[in-house]
């Protein structure tokens, strides 16, 4: 015991360290505690918000009363998830037709990336489940089928989308984003209008041949891309007879 004290007579000094050290584990605990308890509250409201989804598709049952004389709403809710599905599609649509967004987003229109290939996948859920009109005979089960399938469609594009803005060209080497640079910087030269049709025919080749192998242009993003270059279509020339034309005729003797 005697020890003890003679220890602490000489290293008193260490109680003020000691309490500073105690005293930021114990804010560190508090800090902690914090994050703990709002991240419960995260949960708790998740699970809130996915009880309130979960019970607005379902579909209205049979127990209560209906108007006999009021039409049905199924045309109303297969309208409205239409216009979910087409947005959706139409959003997709302008990656995988515009050739300067799958140049600078390229896992979009890449079906090896995961969430990539889920949106794939979701859309054609949705495309099979869709009915042909809003007025097709669909039972509600098919009907919430169907909602659940465009929700999923719409979730997973979301996803994909955010991802691949994200990531950007991070996928490829450092050559392969050398060529996806030069490529949109070639293509800012082809949709100039002020360019000469030689510079934008050069451009837009170079453009092809920077992402060949990188990128799977379609043939209807190919088709826009040349629309909107405007390239110059090379016409035959007209015979001699026709440069003359009337004007080269003089008078009958």
């Amino acid at each position: 015991m005697d020890h003890f004290w003679t220890f602490a007579g000489s290293y008193w000094w260490l109680v003020f360290p000691l309490l500073g050290i105690a005293g930021g584990a114990a804010r560190r605990w508090d800090v902690l505690a914090q994050r703990r308890h709002a991240r419960q509250l995260e949960v708790m409201r998740a699970k809130a918000e996915l009880k309130t989804v979960t019970a607005s598709t379902r579909v209205t049952g049979g127990g209560q009363p209906q108007p006999i004389t009021k039409p049905s709403p199924l045309p109303d809710q297969l309208e409205k998830l239409f216009a979910v599905h087409d947005d959706v599609t139409a959003r997709w649509l302008e990656y995988e037709l515009d050739v300067a967004r799958m140049i600078a987003f390229p896992t979009m229109s890449d079906g090896r990336q995961p969430l990539t290939a889920a949106f794939l996948r979701a859309k054609k859920v949705a495309d099979r489940l869709r009915p042909p009109t809003a007025d097709a005979r669909v039972s509600p089960e098919q009907l919430a089928e169907y909602r659940t399938a465009v929700t999923d469609y719409e979730v997973a594009f979301d996803l994909a989308e955010r991802d691949a803005r994200r990531v950007r060209d991070s996928q490829f080497t450092e050559t392969e984003r050398k060529r996806l640079a030069t490529a949109q910087q070639l293509l800012s030269v082809a949709l100039d209008e002020s360019a000469t049709p030689a510079e934008r025919q050069v451009a837009y080749r170079r453009v092809r041949e920077e992402v060949d192998g990188l990128l799977a242009l379609s043939d209807e993003a190919v088709e826009i891309l040349e629309n909107k270059v405007a390239l110059q279509i090379e016409r035959p020339h007209p015979a001699p007879d026709d440069e003359r034309g009337p004007a080269s005729a003089g008078p009958r003797p």
